[in-house]
């Protein structure tokens, strides 16, 4: 059965080339604004091509196996392409399934006076088109996910920026929700800025945090215990009214670490603590 589905590939191949082209315009799905003609039909014929020498090597219904490796490697690229290009999972993948019409209709033909041979063979190129187009989609989906995963990195990167207020401050403004992940790449920012300014202190801004839990103060206390290791002062501010009544009734304990209702009143203890004014170091009493 694998050879002779060889054999039809094989024959027709320039035919089936110009009926699958046909075919794709034919399901409304081809978006010549995002890929050209002469780059789909080149698509095409490499696909084909390659199928072609996968079964030749006597493969059918599994595509895991390493005879499909070179048309999983392509499909993979053609995925991968066309999600970064805008296309639609059911775009990518209608481009295996609209095979499926032109190879059917010369396995008719080359079997009609064989039904059984003719079914046959037809259920194997759908079970063989069916699991080669749903490959497309998973990889499609996966290179989505993989692209929202990196714009949400680098949203949490720029989210995160440490200002150097002054001599030996710097400052981290926080906006929104604290989580697992953000507070690794806050702790990572911070402490990098720390070793890269020299920092002696460090004022850490929630007032852009809308809410406060026991997970949100535990990252934090997480915070200013690294940020104390790098041999630098923490300081929290933006305790608004609402969350410090919140951090007292979680029961957390903030007692050793240095709390402001605002940014400029953490900089201006930050500013005494290292024995400074806005106008330059204080004179050494005599």
């Amino acid at each position: 059965m694998n050879t002779r589905i060889h054999e039809i590939l094989t024959k027709y191949q320039s035919e089936l080339l110009d009926e699958w082209l046909a075919a794709i315009s034919s399901s409304g799905v081809r978006r010549d604004a995002l890929m050209k003609e002469g780059e789909l039909r080149d698509q095409a014929a490499e696909f084909l091509r390659l199928l072609t020498r996968a079964l030749e090597q006597g493969a059918v219904s599994d595509v895991t196996t390493p005879a499909y490796a070179s048309v999983r490697d392509m499909l993979d690229r053609l995925s991968r392409s066309r999600s970064l290009q805008g296309f639609s999972p059911t775009e990518t993948a209608t481009f295996v399934f609209s095979l499926k019409q032109p190879l059917f209709e010369r396995l008719r033909r080359e079997y009609s006076k064989e039904p059984q041979m003719a079914a046959d063979e037809l259920w194997a190129v759908t079970v063989l088109l069916d699991r080669l187009g749903l490959y497309t989609t998973e990889i499609h989906q996966r290179t989505r996910e993989e692209v929202i995963a990196r714009q949400q990195q680098e949203m949490m990167e720029l989210s995160t920026p440490v200002v150097a207020l002054w001599d030996r401050i710097v400052a981290l403004p926080l906006i929104g929700t604290l989580d697992s992940g953000r507070t690794q790449t806050v702790m990572e920012t911070l402490l990098q800025r720390i070793v890269e300014t020299g920092a002696e202190i460090a004022i850490i801004d929630i007032t852009g945090v809308p809410t406060v839990d026991t997970l949100t103060a535990q990252h934090l206390i997480k915070t200013v215990t690294a940020t104390r290791l790098m041999g630098a002062e923490c300081v929290i501010s933006g305790i608004r009214p609402q969350i410090a009544q919140t951090i007292v009734h979680l029961g957390v304990d903030l007692s050793d670490v240095v709390t402001k209702s605002t940014l400029a009143s953490a900089f201006s203890w930050a500013l005494k603590r290292l024995n400074q004014t806005v106008g330059g170091p204080r004179a050494a009493k005599g």
